[in-house]
């Protein structure tokens, strides 16, 4: 007994087969592995253009075409191709997941096939009801014709046909629109579909009467002279992506089997922005949403291209992310890097365009690659205390290159250090500060400084000792008056005279700001950990321009709150002259410092009269 039930317990168990049910698969693909019924006709375009392929490799002088005949309410597409046998339909039409590509025989020639997973016909009920399929095989002249029929129920019948029902090689697919698909299935539409998928394409390839192929691609066709390539590039761009290029970059990879052109954009884009790129694959479109083709530095063009060597995904409408398409990702980089490079070495009148709108896309690129950084260090734009300069040309002016961290800083400093003398770049834009950090890595000797406003303050002029000590007195009430903000009073002299008084202050003093804020909110024990964290960072500072004649007039006053007011009034107009984002207690300042002026100016009219 024991024995019988441990030779039962070994025996293997009777395998089953999966059931397939077609209309749910159909509702797979339509809604969740395709981006649209459109792709319907790419599969039939695809399986027509791998049966001539299989046969050319077996037949190269064999006929290489392919027909479409459409009329709203069917489809019929022939090609001649290596056709099927009727062992061929049971085997590969009827069996899901099962390509002809992997068929015996054919091997040999995969590479040449457009199709990978043998998905096949299955597509072709997104917008069809019925499919027949009459095949003759090329392989084996003999058999008989054999038609194929399938319904989206998962039903399909085989039989042999006449002699004369498919005299040549080849196969011919009707489709029969299922309701509600009928515009899918019109000359119209089926054109447009034809020429989007197939235009490269290497047959012979109609739909009714009209032509779908244009070869050779427009990157690869002769032209009289480079001005009417770059006009027919621009023609086609237009055609394609709907705009006119500044300059068109080809895309020349031999090694990755790629050939096509990178158009660039006329106006500026967002970085975050995903770049779309059409790519052919063996000819046929494989993607007009290829965006993982560039990197992500190269925002600024859009590229069309052919290639034999990229994977597909199993939807076959975007690419397979693996080593080749890393390494061609970098080629193409590389590309786009040496069109810069020669822009700036024989034509800077396209190079200064091309800048002016996608300065950002070059600096993006240049804080990570040496080379274009001294390639582009004369020609790179940066806000500068002497206007918009390259960093080449701001270096020769300043011995210290100056700059600031964000453009609330750069505000705050940008006049009073022009004044002095003292050279600032903006570094607050997106990538300027990382590059000008890097400058002495290509410009060996050059310094570069961070500005903060102990620098600032130090190129200010001191006030006569004597005459600081007589407004001693002013100074200690308009310091205790902004000491609850945080922020000290100094007094300097400079330029301009206009200006009188100028707020300074650093990241650092901004962070210990924030954490006074933190630690007047906070319960007892966080106030206890924030108020531990207390240094000696350095505070906000208000200058007082004692050339100013405001300043010298307030300065001579002797009431102490109106001295208090008039140093809130100061505090809140340098304030937003440094356009820095106010806090609560800076709004009420400004209140209540205006509104204080105003009951001081009325007083001292009722008291006049």
């Amino acid at each position: 007994m024991d024995s019988q039930t441990s030779s039962s317990s070994q025996a293997s168990p009777s395998p089953h087969t999966f059931q397939v049910d077609l209309r749910g698969l159909v509702d797979l693909l339509s809604h969740h592995l395709y981006s649209s019924p459109k792709v319907y006709l790419r599969e039939l375009l695809q399986n027509a253009v791998d049966a001539i392929t299989a046969r050319r490799a077996e037949q190269p002088d064999a006929p290489a075409r392919v027909r479409l005949y459409a009329d709203g309410g069917s489809l019929r597409v022939e090609d001649s191709g290596v056709g099927l046998t009727e062992a061929d339909v049971h085997t590969l039409l009827a069996t899901i997941g099962r390509s002809s590509k992997r068929a015996d025989g054919l091997a040999e020639v995969r590479s040449d096939f457009l199709g990978q997973f043998g998905i096949g016909l299955l597509a072709c009920f997104v917008v069809a009801e019925r499919i027949r399929v009459v095949s003759r095989s090329a392989r084996t002249p003999q058999a008989p014709p054999v038609e194929w029929t399938a319904s989206d129920d998962g039903s399909y019948t085989v039989r042999t046909l006449p002699d004369d029902a498919r005299p040549e090689p080849g196969t011919t697919v009707h489709l029969v629109a299922r309701a509600g698909a009928g515009e899918w299935l019109t000359e119209a539409r089926v054109l447009a579909l034809a020429r989007d998928f197939g235009v490269l394409l290497p047959y012979d390839v109609r739909v009714g009467e009209e032509a779908v192929t244009d070869l050779p691609a427009p990157w690869d066709r002769p032209y009289p002279s480079p001005a009417n390539r770059r006009v027919a590039l621009a023609r086609h761009c237009h055609d394609l992506f709907g705009f006119t290029p500044l300059d068109a970059i080809d895309l020349d990879v031999p090694l990755a089997g790629i050939r096509g052109v990178a158009y660039v954009l006329p106006s500026a884009v967002s970085p975050a922005q995903r770049a779309s790129h059409r790519v052919h694959l063996k000819g046929m479109l494989l993607t007009e949403r290829g965006e993982q083709l560039l990197p992500d530095w190269a925002f600024f063009v859009r590229c069309v291209l052919d290639t034999d060597s990229l994977r597909p995904t199993a939807s076959r409408e975007s690419l397979y992310e693996d080593e080749t398409l890393a390494a061609v990702r970098e080629a193409l980089g590389e590309r786009i890097r040496a069109w810069l490079t020669g822009l700036a070495a024989g034509d800077p009148e396209r190079l200064a365009a091309f800048l002016e709108v996608h300065h950002l896309g070059v600096k993006s690129l240049a804080r990570h690659d040496r080379e274009m950084l001294r390639t582009m260090l004369p020609w790179l734009p940066f806000e500068t205390t002497d206007g918009q300069l390259s960093l080449e040309e701001f270096a020769q002016r300043h011995p210290v290159v100056h700059f600031t961290r964000t453009v609330e800083e750069y505000r705050q400093v940008a006049p009073i250090a022009s004044a002095q003398g003292v050279g600032v770049v903006n570094g607050g834009y997106t990538y300027d500060s990382e590059l000008v950090e890097a400058l002495p890595s290509v410009r060996p000797g050059t310094v570069v400084a961070e500005l903060d406003a102990d620098t600032v303050t130090a190129h200010l002029d001191a006030v006569d000792p004597a005459e600081e000590l007589a407004l001693s007195g002013f100074l200690a009430i308009a310091r205790a008056k902004l000491d609850p903000l945080g922020c000290d009073v100094v007094l300097r002299a400079f330029h301009p005279l206009s200006v009188p008084a100028l707020h300074l202050d650093d990241r650092a003093a901004r962070h210990e700001q924030a954490r006074a804020e933190a630690e007047e909110r906070a319960d007892d024990l966080w106030a206890g950990i924030l108020g531990s964290l207390r240094g000696s960072a350095p505070r906000a500072r208000l200058v007082l321009n004692h050339l100013n004649p405001l300043i010298r007039r307030i300065s001579s006053l002797r009431e102490p709150d109106l001295i208090g007011t008039a140093t809130e009034s100061l505090y809140g107009q340098a304030l937003l002259m440094a356009q820095r984002p106010l806090r609560p207690a800076d709004s009420a300042l400004l209140n209540r410092s205006f509104i204080g002026l105003l009951e001081w100016a009325t007083h001292s009219e009722d008291g006049q009269r």
